[in-house]
């Protein structure tokens, strides 16, 4: 009888995988990822569409960016974020998409 051969996935892989579904657990940051698919932003345009203090919104950026989530471009003294993931934005556009049909 043939044994089955199973492929396991590697330990950094393993963690990557668990930092990003993490980083996705956060609603606010769920919400920043969402409206940066819509739109490149800076900071205190986030923070007046999710009607959130600046620094909430910074703090949870530096998260997004350690992450690698979300990416930076500066033009003169603003900051502008988008999303850095199109593989990220796909699964958490279905996870919406599942939720309104459940």
């Amino acid at each position: 009888m043939l044994r089955e051969e199973h492929h396991f996935l590697d330990t950094e892989t393993v963690e990557k995988v668990s930092r990003t579904f993490k980083a996705l657990a956060d609603p606010t940051r769920i919400k920043i990822l969402h409206l940066l698919s819509q739109e490149e932003c800076h900071v205190n345009h986030i923070a007046d569409v999710l009607e959130l203090t600046q620094s909430a919104i910074s703090h949870q950026l530096a998260y997004l960016k350690n992450a690698h989530l979300v990416k930076a471009r500066r033009r003169g003294k603003t900051v502008y974020y988008s999303c850095a993931d199109q593989h990220v934005l796909k699964l958490l556009q279905m996870t919406i998409e599942h939720q309104k049909c459940s």
